[in-house]
């Protein structure tokens, strides 16, 4: 069975790229494109350089949390790699829920002592 080979329509392509284009811009004006064209691509915690090619890794943290604070100055931005970003909200999450957490532990606490008579056991020699 021999394969039929189309011709690329050239005004699909043009529209395409120019929808690509489009789609850039518009990115650029979001908050993410304004945060790395203001901060370097570096990591502000890890300090992990960022090229174009892993540039999806990095990632805009608010640094109060409040996603709808977005000043075009980026002082409520900074560039976090995806690791240190999930770092930073678990450790936030647990500043909020801890407290609570950490009154159900307190009920929860173990009480062997397995090392309890340890001492006579080791002075006793056969």
């Amino acid at each position: 069975m021999t394969l039929k080979r189309t011709v690329p329509n050239k005004d699909k392509l043009n529209q395409i790229v120019t929808e690509a284009r489009r789609n850039q811009e518009l990115r650029e004006q979001s908050y993410r494109g304004q945060a790395l064209r203001l901060y370097p691509w570096i990591c502000g915690r890890c300090a992990r350089e960022f090229t174009h090619t892993n540039l999806t890794e990095l990632t805009v943290h608010h640094k109060n949390h409040n996603h709808d604070d977005n000043p075009s100055d980026g002082s409520n931005w900074e560039l976090l790699c995806l690791y240190c970003h999930d770092n930073e909200h678990s450790r936030y999450e647990e500043t909020r829920y801890g407290s609570v957490q950490s009154s159900k532990s307190n009920t929860n606490t173990a009480t062997h002592n397995p090392f309890a008579d340890l001492k006579n056991l080791l002075g006793t020699k056969k």
